[in-house]
Parts: C-alpha cells; sequence; structure tokens
C-alpha cells in the first residue's frame, strides 16, 4: 500500500465503534419498504451486499419519524412494531458480520407533494397529511416538480415533531438495535428550513436571527441527546446546497454558529457530516466559487478534531488525497452503485 492511500485504510474511533478504515456509505433514499414503510427483505439484502467485511460504517437510508412526517411512497419508518421489527431484523442480520449500520432519521415537512404515487395508500388523517414546514414560504417539490405553499408550523407542532424526533431515535437504538442515529439536517427538509434564512421568515423564537434559527436543531439535538446519548447522535448538514429552495447567499454565520453550539453543547458528539459545495442534490456543480472552499475548510477546522464525515463528488484520486491530508471520513459513491465494492 503506498503512503499516498495509507491513511485512508487506517482505523478511526467514532463514539464506541472502531471502524477498520475511513470510507462511509452515506444515507441514500431506495423506496424499497413496503406501503407501510416497513423495511423488507430488498432492504436487508442491499445493506449485506455493501458490508461484506467487518468495521464498515453504512448510515441507514432516509427514514422517517412518524406518520405526520411522512409523504413518500415506500420510504421506511421506524415508528410501528411492524417497522421496529423490520429494521431489527437487518440489524440481526449484520452483527455476525462485524457491520455498524447508522439509522439516519428524517421529517419530510416541505417535501410532502401530493400526487406521488402511492401516497394515497398511507393512513393518515387529513390534519396529518397537511403541507408544513418552517415558514408558509412556496417550495417546488423535490420529486414531483410541484409547488405549493406549506403551513407554517406552530409552536405547539415544533414540540410534537421534537417528540417524535425523541421516540423514533429510541426505537432505533433501544428496539431496533442501531448504534446510533444521524439527523437529517439537510436538501430542505425540516431542520434545514430551520436553519436557512430563505425558508425561515418567522417572527417568533424559531427565526429572525442567527441563534433563533439554530434554536430547533439545538433543540433537537438536545431532546435525542437526552434519550440516547451524545455517543450516538450525529448530524447531517449542506450548508451551500440550493435544494428545494435552500441557499443563504451567506451561510458562514448560521452554519459555525450551529456547528460550535453543538461543539460546546456536545462534546462527546458522535460526528459531523457535511455535503460539500462540489454538489447540489444530485447534481455535480460545474463551477464553484474559491470562496466556497474556504467556508468549508474553516467549518471543518472549528469542528476538529472531532470525527467528520466528508460527503460530495469523491472520486478515487481526491478521497485519497483528501484522506491522507486531513484524516476525515468519505463517502464514496462506488459503494451506492456498485454492491461488489468491498472494503
Amino acid at each position: 500500500m503506498s503512503s499516498v492511500s495509507q491513511k485512508l485504510f487506517e482505523p478511526i474511533q467514532v463514539d464506541d465503534i472502531t471502524l477498520g478504515h475511513r470510507v462511509v456509505m452515506a444515507p441514500l433514499t431506495r423506496m424499497r419498504a413496503t406501503e407501510t414503510h416497513v423495511p423488507g427483505p430488498h432492504a436487508a439484502q442491499y445493506y449485506c451486499q455493501r458490508s461484506v467485511a467487518p468495521g464498515n460504517l453504512l448510515i441507514a437510508e432516509v427514514t422517517f419519524i412518524g406518520e405526520k412526517a411522512s409523504g413518500y411512497p415506500c420510504v421506511p419508518s421506524i415508528h410501528s412494531d411492524e417497522q421496529i421489527a423490520g429494521w431489527k431484523k437487518l440489524t440481526l442480520d449484520r452483527i455476525d458480520c462485524g457491520r455498524r449500520t447508522r439509522q439516519w432519521v428524517l421529517h419530510l415537512s416541505a417535501a410532502m407533494g401530493a400526487g406521488l404515487p402511492g401516497r394515497s395508500k398511507l393512513k393518515r388523517d387529513n390534519a396529518s397529511s397537511e403541507h408544513t414546514a418552517a415558514s408558509a414560504i412556496p417550495v417546488v417539490y423535490l420529486f414531483t416538480g410541484e409547488m405549493q405553499v406549506p403551513r407554517a408550523l406552530t409552536a405547539e407542532e415544533i414540540e410534537e415533531f421534537i417528540s417524535l424526533y425523541v421516540t423514533a431515535v429510541s426505537n432505533a437504538v433501544h428496539k431496533a438495535g442501531f448504534d446510533g442515529v444521524e439527523i437529517h439536517g439537510a436538501s430542505g427538509y425540516l431542520v434545514d428550513q430551520f436553519l436557512q434564512d430563505v425558508s425561515n421568515t418567522r417572527t417568533d423564537n424559531y427565526g429572525g436571527s442567527v441563534e433563533n434559527r439554530s434554536r430547533f436543531a439545538l433543540e433537537v439535538i438536545k431532546a435525542i441527546v437526552a434519550a440516547v446519548g451524545e455517543k450516538k447522535t450525529a448530524l447531517r448538514l449542506s450548508p451551500w446546497s440550493t435544494a428545494q429552495g435552500m441557499g443563504m447567499s451567506n451561510p458562514v454565520p448560521q452554519f459555525t454558529h450551529l456547528v460550535s453550539a453543538i461543539r460546546d453543547l456536545c462534546p462527546d458528539f458522535a460526528y459531523l457530516h457535511v455535503i460539500e459545495p462540489r454538489v447540489n442534490n444530485y447534481d455535480d456543480v460545474e463551477t464553484i466559487p474559491a470562496h466556497k472552499y474556504t467556508e468549508c475548510d474553516a467549518l471543518y477546522a472549528l469542528w476538529a478534531p472531532k470525527p467528520l464525515i466528508s460527503a460530495g463528488g469523491y472520486d478515487q484520486e481526491l478521497g485519497l488525497d483528501v484522506a491522507q491530508k486531513t484524516g476525515q471520513l468519505l463517502f464514496v459513491p462506488s459503494l451506492i452503485e456498485n454492491s461488489h465494492t468491498y472494503i
């Protein structure tokens, strides 16, 4: 093994887990669950194919935290006994091989587009299927291209969704057997909506300033940490993405405030997962202003030396180079694209 590639394959400690290398499989929505959001044999096969050696870290796909947070068909959830049992079978299946899998919890607030195939089969009442978001700002939904104006969540509903997060992570860790949870704070979903000024125009304690826009994310983190502990809690962010109407003109003050607060609040936080400015949701970014790389490096420096996962546009050459220079964990697309990628 050359000295250039050596760092990528060195072990690293992430919370209570020792990983055999620094290649991570990031979450990807697969839509292979049942109509009642139960992960089935296709999910078990998918993850087993991508983890054939001990020491791997897989981050499970987007997962609904509750009935009110659902919006896509055939995406798994983890709030019913049947759903928990489906996930538990998956976690039990991977133990013999030394695999390590994380649950990714998500609220699909402003992405609950009407007209998605199979959406009418979701068993929700009229109130729970209403489109809600951080603020009542028009949004173009990711998979349908449909534009709607969601209703802004009330303060009482915000508390309810925080409770849904707590129930979901407790189910994941204490009942389904996951090693930890990663909060989806990226790509224009609920946590990201509260963080960014383009999607948060609230005038209460959850909007109007950097500190207030960070409040929902920090309250979710505090509640989850109280339920499962700092070492089992992580967060994914996309400060430079414009997915689903995101894209602050200057994300630096907002995201440095949030990252600094998490660092000080949770010294044993499992890791931070950041999507690089090289990608915008599903697409590569052709021209990237130099200042975005400077901002990205500054955010990483703020978090160092804690574990950090960097995702976005990594090929073999870039991945080896970044791992060698920084020691970061990296998301490698071939783990998703090819079930025969063996680490």
